[in-house]
């Protein structure tokens, strides 16, 4: 077993679905091999990872609504969750790359982890069953599971959004009500809020505090502070 079966617990039995996995498009487009990259295996194990999460939330809560849930999954799937697990596994030190793209810092890009790990759970899938590929992904999203016991995502999202953006930047996110509709007695406020000059999210409720909160969620489920960082790099760093 080399190092990263050795911390997943798990020893393919056909070991071109790992190298698959660990393969990011950059070395492609270096080597103009194209055919062989992690995007496929990142499709797949998207797919995956949201069956299992969704399976077990389902078992888990059963009294929270359809809106809760599906609130409680989208932070477990964010590209910022499972950055996290890819760091826990150390995937990117393995991850095969282009030179240009591992000199503008690919190994510790968020989105390059983290399709790293959804393309990890495809290959797993492909080499075993769903079971396998559950009992590891629960292993190791149990901490922010029991996050969710404690915390769930609607109850603070702007602490959770803070907490996400504080670790890229000291500058913290600014909200603005853009809007305000409605009678005194039923008032309606649009809120956005803005970080290092870009809009993150929108969002409307009762109070200043409810549409800030919406604004807070909006930005949590669109990450728009990732795409940017892409953007930035230049396309053939995506």
């Amino acid at each position: 077993m080399n190092p990263l079966e050795k911390r997943i617990q798990y020893k393919f039995r056909n070991s071109l679905f790992l190298a698959e996995a660990l393969t990011h498009p950059s070395l492609g487009h270096e080597t103009q091999r194209h055919h062989f990259d992690n995007q496929r295996l990142e499709f797949l194990g998207d797919a995956v990872l949201q069956l299992i999460f969704t399976e077990h939330l389902f078992m888990r809560f059963p009294t929270l609504p359809e809106g809760d849930l599906t609130k409680m999954r989208s932070r477990l799937v964010s590209r910022e969750g499972l950055k996290v697990h890819a760091i826990a596994i150390g995937i990117g030190e393995y991850l095969m790359m282009g030179r240009g793209e591992e000199s503008s810092g690919g190994r510790l890009r968020a989105s390059a982890l983290a399709d790293a790990f959804e393309a990890l759970i495809g290959a797993m899938f492909l080499d075993s069953d769903l079971e396998t590929v559950r009992q590891f992904v629960l292993r190791e999203a149990e901490p922010d599971i029991q996050n969710l016991l404690h915390e769930p995502v609607h109850v603070n999202p702007k602490g959770r959004l803070q907490e996400l953006l504080q670790a890229l930047s000291p500058y913290s996110p600014a909200y603005t009500v853009v809007s305000q509709t409605g009678p005194e007695h039923q008032k309606n406020f649009v809120s956005v809020v803005t970080w290092n000059n870009l809009e993150l999210g929108r969002g409307s409720g009762r109070s200043k505090k409810e549409a800030e909160g919406a604004a807070a969620m909006d930005a949590l489920q669109a990450c728009r502070w990732e795409t940017e960082k892409l953007e930035q790099t230049g396309p053939e760093n995506k």
